[in-house]
């Protein structure tokens, strides 16, 4: 692997990022290039210099990891590590990549790089000059071809998706995070919920809560909330 990723670890406990560093040592094309027991000490570096993936506890003295990240202006991906398992719905909130809990095996650890790697890899191909309007889906070994503007919306199925079109459900093995980064170049595609992502163009009626499409209503979720409204009044 030519590419190597740089990465940050910032966690209170010093043999908590023994752990992480000596995981990330293993594996072909990852660089450590700064860890910190304060998340307040870690500015300077996550804003002059550029980290492409962060390994983030959240319980941690001065200042909540979850709350640390908000700050942040242009965040790199993001992995939580921590010994709490109560946090994990606010942590896809913020579009996290995986949650882990401590002890965190090496397999379990292997497993959330790979969907860093996925994700990656989606934004690599994707750019403002591709074709928006099909997308290739992999579903019970084979790929679909699918027009954008067929889908009616996707719901996150924890490792894996669904995605509702006019004629067919496709459930693949995917991250929501990761279909999302494929189709942010499409203009009516839009997350509203850390677990579905919406075809604007199929709401047939909305709230400030919620959407109807087809026969299902959508939950708007909380910090989604002020981007779609915005973007279903237009």
């Amino acid at each position: 692997m030519s590419q190597k990723y740089k990465c940050v670890v910032i966690d209170d406990e010093p043999i908590a990022i023994k752990v992480i560093v000596n995981y990330l040592n293993r594996i072909d094309g990852f660089e450590v290039v700064a860890t910190f027991t304060n998340a307040l000490d870690a500015l300077v570096t996550l804003r002059e210099q550029q980290a492409d993936l962060l390994f983030l506890d959240i319980q941690m003295p001065g200042i909540n990891g979850l709350e640390f990240f908000k700050t942040l202006q242009n965040p790199p991906s993001l992995i939580f590590t921590t010994a709490f398992r109560n946090f994990a719905a606010d942590a896809f909130e913020v579009n996290a990549i995986d949650y882990l809990v401590k002890p965190i095996p090496f397999e379990r650890f292997l497993k959330a790089i790979n969907k860093f790697l996925d994700i990656s890899s989606a934004k690599a191909v994707a750019s403002p000059a591709s074709d928006t309007s099909f997308i290739v889906l992999k579903s019970d070994k084979k790929s679909f071809k699918i027009k954008v503007s067929d889908i009616l919306y996707i719901e996150s199925l924890d490792d894996y998706v669904k995605v509702h079109t006019f004629n067919q459900k496709l459930v693949c093995y995917l991250r929501l995070a990761a279909l999302e980064e494929q189709l942010k170049f499409s203009p009516n595609i839009i997350r509203i919920h850390r677990s579905f992502i919406i075809n604007t163009e199929h709401v047939k009626v909305f709230t400030s809560y919620n959407v109807e499409i087809g026969d299902r209503t959508i939950p708007i979720g909380r910090n989604y909330r002020e981007n779609a409204n915005a973007v279903l009044a237009r």
